[in-house]
């Protein structure tokens, strides 16, 4: 049996370790949500790009494999959004996320079936906003971070203290997160979970093309780009398409971006020249694809290493 962490986050979310898969559109799907939930973790599935019909099936896909709580995450902006919230309250989900627009929209049938919902922010004003509108929880989400991040360029380091200073509901840390170091090192700030999305790329379970794991497990700290800065912003690791797309103004960057964005997305094929892989700055701390539960487990085992190394700092040591 698992010997679990216990606090606010674990306890809403009924998962052991406070580490929550972060949701990539095709990736995270139902078969790696439930690798997650089943390594102690909570397995989210992201909803975007599913029809009504898709993101039943991979929850059913996800029952069929673990019998652990998973999530989904429902981007607001997205044609789908409600759709989505259906399915997951039929379907007998506890905990939704919401990102990419203001929960508001949906927090009152969110509540009203009972369900938890955590959102995702990157700024104080939107969590605070956020916090108001009734969400038992936020993602602070770094700069740092892969995928669609804020606009606000604040690190995961500087957003999570402040988040918790003003708030008082749980803050999950996100962005430039992939070990026990940055786990031990988000809870030192006050957050009461991560979530992890580049880490979780170069695991045996994650559905990406090969590519894309040796991509994650050979690159530099410097080898992401941010594209498409002033509307949807996007950390990809830098190939002969981003290279392309770096090239053009921000508004056309955006636009290129919607346009050909779900069209060169990785989880649609494409090489490891003209796919769009969404990467954040910790890949550069990756290096081998390992399981999932080699991945949590290690993670816990080293955090509590660590934290106990720091107990050692008595008065013999610092001051």
């Amino acid at each position: 049996m698992k010997k679990g962490w216990k606090n606010r986050i674990t306890e809403m979310l009924g998962c052991t370790y406070p580490i929550i898969s972060g949701p990539m559109r095709l990736i995270t799907l139902g078969k790696m949500a439930a690798s997650v939930s089943n390594a102690g973790g909570f397995g989210v599935i992201a909803a975007s790009g599913l029809t009504r019909q898709d993101l039943m099936k991979e929850l059913k896909t996800a029952r069929s494999i673990t019998d652990r709580p998973i999530g989904v995450n429902i981007p607001v902006y997205r044609p789908n959004a409600i759709d989505a919230l259906e399915v997951a309250i039929d379907m007998g989900v506890k905990t939704v996320y919401t990102s990419a627009g203001s929960p508001e929209k949906m927090i009152d049938r969110i509540k009203a079936a009972g369900l938890n919902v955590i959102h995702k922010v990157s700024s104080i004003e939107m969590a605070r906003k956020a916090e108001k509108s009734g969400v038992d929880g936020v993602v602070a989400m770094g700069f740092e971070a892969g995928g669609h991040i804020g606009r606000e360029h604040i690190t995961t380091f500087c957003l999570i203290p402040m988040l918790v200073e003003h708030l008082k509901i749980p803050v999950i840390a996100s962005g430039g997160i992939g070990d026990a170091r940055g786990l031990v090192a988000a809870l030192a700030l006050g957050a009461e979970g991560v979530e992890i999305g580049t880490r979780l790329v170069a695991t045996s379970e994650c559905p990406v093309p090969v590519f894309f794991k040796e991509a994650v497990c050979s690159a530099s700290p410097n080898a992401t780009i941010v594209l498409g800065k002033e509307a949807m912003p996007i950390r990809v690791l830098k190939n002969t398409i981003t290279a392309h797309v770096a090239g053009l103004d921000d508004k056309e960057a955006d636009k290129a971006i919607m346009v050909q964005g779900d069209a060169h997305y990785v989880a649609d094929g494409g090489t490891k020249d003209t796919a769009v892989m969404p990467c954040g700055q910790v890949a550069g701390l990756v290096k081998e694809t390992i399981s999932m539960g080699e991945l949590l487990t290690g993670m816990i085992r080293e955090a509590r290493t660590i934290a106990g190394s720091l107990c050692t700092l008595t008065d013999g040591g610092i001051r």
